[in-house]
């Protein structure tokens, strides 16, 4: 009640509130559904349960997560340093915001499982680059972590893919597939539930750095270093985020879980599996922000390569690297464009 009474008082504080959650909302639409798109895709479980399901590992993800480590969020927030002028500074962040929501919804609406992660990260640099109209406010060794994280969730992803499909191919060979197949669909709900969760722990985190930060300079305050995430920030959030998911997930779960690669229940289950090992291993290590869409759909990439390279559509493929690649330069572009108009229109 405290919060919403904050809100209510201060114009710059709801604008933001508003923004954040649109960001979170849209991250639900493009890159939530694809925790759980294997597991609709081989029908280990229904859509409703698999979205009913991902909320509450998501919420699950971000708060044991953020007892553990929360440098995932701290290195988000380190990306940029939008100065001392927390008003400015407000406008700036509204216009990264805003240029991720714009992205998003164009991705969603082509069917493109688009990075968020990279959406934020490029927005947030497009946004300091116009506030200072030059490179003055962009950390970059905090973008070598992300360059470091992009090549491990495509690496890793793929390699454990490939790996974990191939293992459990020699393990069971000789075992009637009929008799595997309900165990892989039970264990392959899991798998999901756990990718889901490191979901919650990377973007999650991600997004609720930049919504506490957004507070703290709407209320004139700056923010560096760890900060405390309540609870009910992470409840609402993640139910946001199933709300995405549940109005215009089924593309992105189309394009991941049927369209690139016709996946048994075990290939299913394996892509899973290495996908929330290669998040699990990222969130621990130095907090490297990596990308939830590329871990997964490498991975999925690599489970099918597995079998044969023909067996993945590599033309659905070329449609994803091709939003990949133009993520950074298309969203920070955007993030620049939109921050000089609110500059010059509020400032």
């Amino acid at each position: 009640m405290e919060f919403i009474q904050e809100v209510l008082a201060n114009p710059a504080l709801l604008v933001t509130v508003v923004l954040t959650f649109g960001v979170i909302l849209v991250n639900g639409w493009t890159d939530a559904p694809n925790a759980i798109a294997t597991s609709i895709s081989t029908r280990a479980i229904k859509p409703k349960d698999a979205i009913l399901m991902a909320a509450l590992f998501n919420f699950l993800g971000v708060f044991v997560m953020t007892m553990i480590n929360q440098s995932v969020a701290v290195t988000i927030s380190n990306m940029v340093d939008f100065g001392t002028d927390t008003h400015a500074s407000s406008i700036a962040l509204s216009g990264a915001l805003a240029s991720i929501v714009i992205w998003a919804t164009a991705a969603w609406y082509f069917g493109i499982p688009t990075s968020e992660s990279h959406a934020l990260i490029a927005g947030l640099t497009g946004a300091a680059v116009a506030y200072y109209n030059s490179f003055q406010g962009v950390n970059g060794a905090e973008w070598i972590k992300v360059i470091f994280g992009l090549v491990l969730s495509t690496v890793g992803g793929f390699g454990l893919g490939w790996g974990i499909s191939r293992l459990i191919e020699a393990i069971f060979k000789h075992m009637d597939r009929r008799k595997t197949t309900k165990g892989f669909k039970n264990a392959q709900i899991g798998a999901s539930a756990a990718m889901a969760f490191m979901h919650g722990a990377q973007d999650g985190q991600k997004f609720i750095g930049v919504f506490l930060i957004g507070m703290a300079l709407a209320k004139g305050q700056n923010v560096s270093g760890a900060m405390e995430i309540p609870i009910w920030l992470m409840l609402v959030s993640s139910v946001v985020m199933a709300l995405g998911t549940s109005i215009g997930g089924y593309r992105i779960i189309k394009a991941v879980g049927m369209d690139m690669v016709k996946l048994d229940s075990y290939q299913g289950f394996a892509a899973d599996l290495a996908a929330a090992l290669s998040l699990l291993v990222a969130s621990l290590w130095n907090g490297l922000p990596v990308s939830t869409t590329h871990t997964k759909t490498t991975a999925i990439m690599g489970v099918g390569a597995s079998k044969r390279i023909s067996a993945v559509n590599w033309g659905v493929v070329r449609e994803m690297v091709l939003a990949w690649v133009l993520t950074f330069p298309g969203c920070g572009l955007l993030g620049y464009i939109v921050t000089r108009i609110l500059i010059r229109v509020f400032a």
